[in-house]
């Protein structure tokens, strides 16, 4: 771990736990709040701390006051390890919510297993809900439901020849693995695809490949971070003009501030949130999204992103179930509430968990959306 990183953490651990010496639940949190997935862990992060605040200064949890402790693994999966080990036998933690990204998230899935304590994470892919652990839960959409998101739209326009390029990240592989699972159940080909790495600058020789083929109707770009945004820009920049799709895994104002006027155009399946004020009145999502977004960006100045929602959305299912089972000290209680989580409205969908599922989300919690004009809009 690097000086850096290790101060980061410290500092990320001391202020979340200040002033709440009293406290008699304890909530443990593992982000990438900062590294290369910041864009993840930071407002994950900015959200626990606001709606902890909240949930202390209304007395807390059926009267007991509520302490988080968060570590900052960089985006690093061992040190997510080490931190979530940290948490449950140092800490003593009462729950988790700890993993930003795949990577980080199987990572602590197997100890939150071992110790037998709830745990939701932040992950992308559906490795981090399926197979499905007894005391694992997550909130995001998963690498499998964007790209059937992303086909029922090909099929709407009548795309069904398409190029894939992917990051090489656990969430790029994954997200093209599930793609190609379903391909058959939406008619759609493959004619070739590309990919790359996450440290790459110029993704411009895999892309003039794909602009080669001349029979290509449609690209989709599998990755999150920086690499994406790459993409786009690179896409504009040699003229190839088929519809341009990206993951659920851009669904922030960074990416439209790095890719810039190349933005305009891309479709992505994103979350009910980043279209919070042009929902209509009677989408039940409204209330909540639109709350969501006025206090986040009133608290932090800056623009809302669908990964703080996941944790609005992971931490208040987990209060909820605390609430109902008297407390978070019967940690096999809390986890059989969270499980029971029934028409839970949040800002990525109305989540009703079961036995067999600990996700609780369909396609129809996904919008698909298109950038014009450098914002969000809902695709028509």
């Amino acid at each position: 771990m690097n000086l850096f990183r290790k101060v980061a953490a410290v500092a990320v651990l001391m202020f979340a736990s200040a002033g709440f010496a009293d406290a008699q639940i304890k909530i443990g949190a593992v982000l990438s709040v900062t590294g290369p997935a910041s864009f993840l862990g930071d407002p994950e992060k900015k959200t626990l701390e606001i709606y902890a605040a909240e949930i202390n200064a209304k007395g807390g949890i059926n009267g007991q006051k509520l302490q988080v402790i968060i570590y900052d693994d960089g985006g690093d999966p061992s040190q997510a390890r080490t931190f979530a080990t940290r948490l449950i036998e140092e800490d003593k933690v009462d729950a988790l919510l700890a993993g930003s990204t795949t990577a980080t998230a199987m990572a602590i899935i197997p100890l939150a297993e071992e110790a037998k304590i709830p745990l939701i994470n932040f992950a992308g892919a559906v490795a981090a809900v399926d197979p499905k652990y007894k005391w694992n839960f997550k909130t995001p959409h998963t690498d499998l439901m964007a790209c059937e998101k992303i086909f029922v739209d090909l099929q709407k326009r009548k795309l069904t020849k398409i190029a894939i390029i992917t990051g090489t990240d656990a969430f790029g592989k994954s997200m093209h693995d599930q793609c190609m699972t379903v391909l058959t159940k939406y008619g759609i080909q493959v004619l070739h695809a590309e990919s790359y790495g996450p440290r790459d600058t110029d993704m411009t020789p895999q892309l003039a490949n794909i602009k080669a083929k001349a029979d290509i109707q449609a690209v989709i770009n599998t990755g999150f971070g920086q690499g994406p945004a790459i993409v786009t820009r690179n896409y504009r920049q040699l003229g190839i003009t088929v519809p341009l799709y990206q993951s659920h895994g851009v669904g922030s104002k960074q990416f439209i501030d790095l890719a810039g006027d190349a933005a305009n155009g891309v479709r992505l399946p994103a979350a009910a949130l980043l279209v919070a004020d042009i929902l209509p009145e009677s989408d039940p999502q409204k209330k909540v999204v639109v709350a969501y977004k006025t206090k986040y960006e009133a608290e932090t100045k800056q623009p809302v992103s669908t990964f703080g929602g996941h944790m609005y959305d992971g931490f208040m299912m987990m209060v909820e179930a605390m609430q109902r089972a008297g407390g978070a000290k019967d940690k096999s209680k809390v986890r059989d509430e969270i499980e029971k989580t029934k028409n839970f409205i949040g800002t990525g969908g109305v989540v009703n968990m079961s036995a067999n599922n600990h996700l609780g989300l369909d396609l129809t919690a996904f919008k698909m959306l298109e950038i014009k004009g450098g914002n969000w809009t809902l695709a028509e």
